[in-house]
């Protein structure tokens, strides 16, 4: 087993590094960088210069006789282009030697040069492999700040999620492995596939049309994890304002996943029916609930018990995005897709590589997790 757990370690390094090539890749191809967006900020507000990097209107070159927004009409100054490049990690000043000075200063004595894409992936990596993914370039905050930040909204919708999905599933399973065949089995079947092949998006905004006010009915909240005046409830009503925020974010992220979890519990629980110690333990006459449960559920759990870490993962990361966009709950979700827009290289790199490094380690966990449960399961003697 440790042989396997060495192979799949190493194996980790390649496949990351393959995600991160590809996507760094795209972004290279992709048009409106960091600098027109921070154009564009500066023709909405002539101080978005000062909140993007913290240099004032006369720092940056700007002049302020054409009024506010003058600036941005302009466009960046090549001094503050030129600092911004090297303050980005696209560029490098090549000083004379013994120069010291600002770097608005270097921009306008230093020569620039510009550093090659590949350079600046392998310095990227570089920094990765040490956890250090630097600062967002329009937040003034560390990347692994805003991802502690934003992670307790998105953990506690998967988790949420995630439990409910087993706490339907597994007695749903149960019971349509028991009455095969029978109406129930083909009427909860059908509500299942459905429910399956609904995306998640159009599940969200049903919930929000029919249940947040939209057009019917008005029983939860329309957006957000709390109420406004959420600090001055007691600790009763605050949990109760946290669980009536939260149900139509999570029933929308668990409708999709609870019927994989169901057909997978009733195909486990069909499969160990039909094997012979079901039929010896009938034979000496015991009941079918001690049958079922004191014999076929433990082995029938094994695969969907195991599978836990990997369902959580893939209910944390898929629906995400979709269903804290649609709800606004300030999330992991929520960071990516706002650093996506806004060309935010060092929050999308950094969580691309935190959840890459996150998603294949919980796949060797999963595995060890199925030899746990079931010793009889052996990963090397399978290589």
């Amino acid at each position: 087993m440790l042989a396997y757990i060495l192979r799949r370690l190493l194996l980790v390094i390649p496949t990351l590094f393959g995600i991160m090539v590809v996507n760094f890749a795209l972004t290279q191809f992709v048009p409106g960088g960091p600098f027109d967006q921070i154009t564009a900020r500066m023709n909405n507000d002539g101080d978005a210069i000062e909140a993007v990097s913290g240099a004032s209107g006369k720092d940056a070159g700007a002049d302020t006789q054409g009024g506010k927004g003058y600036v941005g009409a302009r466009g960046l100054p090549p001094e503050f282009r030129a600092k911004l490049e090297v303050e980005f990690g696209f560029a490098r000043f090549i000083c004379p030697p013994g120069f010291t000075g600002t770097a608005l200063q270097q921009a306008k004595t230093c020569e620039k040069q510009m550093i090659p894409a590949y350079e600046r992936f392998f310095i990227m990596m570089g920094k990765f492999i040490r956890f250090d993914f630097g600062e967002s370039y329009f937040k003034s905050q560390s990347v692994v700040g805003l991802i502690l930040e934003k992670m307790p909204v998105s953990i506690t919708l998967g988790l949420w999620s995630t439990l409910i999905a087993y706490l339907i599933s597994i007695p749903l399973g149960i019971r349509k492995a028991v009455r095969d065949g029978s109406k129930f089995d083909t009427w909860t079947s059908g509500v299942v596939i459905v429910a399956y092949s609904i995306p998640s998006l159009l599940v969200s905004v049903m919930l929000l049309v029919l249940l947040a006010g939209g057009s019917y009915w008005k029983l939860f909240p329309l957006r957000g994890l709390t109420s406004e005046n959420f600090s001055e409830l007691s600790l009763l009503g605050k949990a109760l304002d946290y669980l009536w925020h939260i149900t139509l974010p999570v029933i929308a992220s668990t409708i999709s996943s609870f019927a994989t979890l169901t057909l997978l519990t009733k195909n486990s629980f069909l499969d160990e029916i039909k094997k012979q110690y079901v039929m010896t333990a009938r034979a000496k006459g015991l009941s079918e609930n001690r049958v079922l449960y004191g014999h076929v559920f433990r082995n029938a759990m094994l695969i969907v018990i195991a599978g836990f870490p990997a369902l959580f993962i893939s209910v944390f990361f898929g629906g995400s995005l979709i269903i804290e966009n649609i709800f606004s709950l300030n999330g992991l979700g929520q960071l990516g897709f706002d650093a996506a827009v806004g060309r935010d290289y060092p929050v999308v790199f950094g969580t691309l590589f935190a959840f890459g490094l996150m998603g294949l380690v919980v796949g060797i966990i999963s595995d060890l997790m199925y030899v746990w449960i079931d010793p009889r399961i052996d990963f090397d003697r399978r290589g």
